[in-house]
């Protein structure tokens, strides 16, 4: 036992990613796994390079292990998981949203090295992250989702560049990040030429198991849990509707607990993420959203100033007005109420949206669980550049 363990100490004791082969892990089965997260809740011991750099343990860390060569692994996965370099994702454009295959920024071959030009959006933490996981387009002959590859970014090469996007809550954590001829060595390529959308669908996956977490804020702000416990402690609520939302929220909270269970059976047993993903995402964001929509709802008045808590709680030293702010966290019993409450209900309706929107987690569930129809292709057998040659 460790009495202040560090990502390095956790790491190489195998706590990181224990369900991961070693020397990453301990080759976790299901049940050892769930012993040792409730062990490390219970010694009140976080895991942050899980929490603070969830892109990077969650989503890159996986698809390198699964397609990247021998140096990415031996290069990356180490760093990642004890927390001494951070990722960002590099995916979503301006014009390629839920259409991600439709993705115009491109990455043409000269020697060595790819020259990268175009630019991303909704870049999580990008101002932080050393690299990025990028998707881009090494051949626009052939149909979208053929003609895309699959790289490892450095944030720092000539001709990258950021812009901060601030969002209602005033805070700053996305971005929309530029490249102009950014020369990228090919040892950087994860898997072959045109494997990009195979393994872009393996990160999106993992992404959609992470994004599942309990609570809100996708699993970095406060649980059905905390939001009960923090009302309970304040005298409770007598009115009979509140306390049903509250039941309803539990069964909610519940049920996903379960379903996760089942996903994370499934990986720990080798089985890449499949549309139970978008099943669990789908269920997690709308609870997020219901958590901070009843806490604000029981807060009555209270919760009209910036600051409060759903118990009523005032600012006392929080956070206000424009701050950087990349997926805070409270600590104990929410010491910055601001940042987890207040900022948090201005944040849930990303909920639904970031990281793929309803609708097309609806329509993966349709197609592969329901057996419904596919939606017309009207780009069937075109080439990237011919469809997007009738687009513009």
């Amino acid at each position: 036992r460790h009495p202040n363990p560090t990502n390095e100490t956790l790491h190489e004791g195998g706590y990181i990613v224990p369900h991961w082969p070693k020397p990453y892990g301990l080759d976790a089965d299901p049940m050892h796994q769930l012993i040792i997260d409730d062990e490390l809740k219970r010694a009140g011991v976080t895991r942050t390079s899980v929490a603070t750099n969830a892109i990077g343990v969650g989503w890159a860390a996986p698809t390198i292990y699964l397609a990247g060569s021998e140096w990415q692994k031996e290069r990356f996965l180490e760093p990642i998981f004890t927390g001494r370099e951070n990722w960002c994702q590099l995916f979503s454009e301006p014009d390629s949203g839920s259409d991600l295959a439709s993705l115009g920024t491109r990455a043409e071959r000269d020697g060595d090295e790819y020259v990268i030009n175009g630019s991303k959006i909704w870049s999580s933490g990008a101002h932080h992250a050393q690299f990025g996981i990028l998707i881009a387009r090494t051949n626009p002959a052939v149909p979208k989702h053929k003609g895309i590859s699959y790289f490892i970014l450095p944030m720092d090469l000539p001709g990258v560049s950021l812009s901060p996007i601030v969002d209602m809550t005033t805070a700053y954590s996305f971005n929309q990040t530029f490249f102009d001829d950014v020369r990228l060595p090919a040892k950087y390529l994860v898997g072959e030429e045109g494997d990009g959308w195979k393994l872009a669908k393996v990160t999106l996956a993992n992404e959609r198991v992470s994004l599942s977490a309990a609570g809100s804020m996708w699993g970095t702000g406060p649980s059905a849990q905390h939001l009960l416990d923090l009302v309970k402690s304040n005298g409770g609520v007598t009115d009979p509707i509140e306390r049903q939302r509250f039941a309803a929220l539990h069964v909610e909270s519940e049920v996903l607990r379960l379903g996760r269970l089942r996903t994370l059976s499934a990986r720990l047993a080798g089985k890449t993420p499949g549309v139970e993903a978008s099943i669990q995402k789908i269920m997690g964001d709308e609870h997020g959203q219901h958590v901070m929509e009843l806490a604000k709802s029981v807060a009555g008045p209270h919760g009209m100033i910036a600051g409060s808590g759903p118990a009523g709680e005032l600012p006392g030293g929080a956070q206000t007005g424009a701050t950087e702010i990349n997926f805070p966290r409270g600590e104990g019993e929410f010491p910055d109420v601001d940042p987890i409450w207040h900022y948090g209900y201005l944040f849930a309706p990303a909920l639904t949206i970031g990281g793929g929107t309803f609708a097309v987690q609806r329509n993966i569930i349709a197609e592969q669980v329901l057996g419904l129809p596919r939606d017309i292709n009207v780009e069937q057998g075109q080439t990237w550049a011919e469809t997007r040659r009738r687009r513009d």
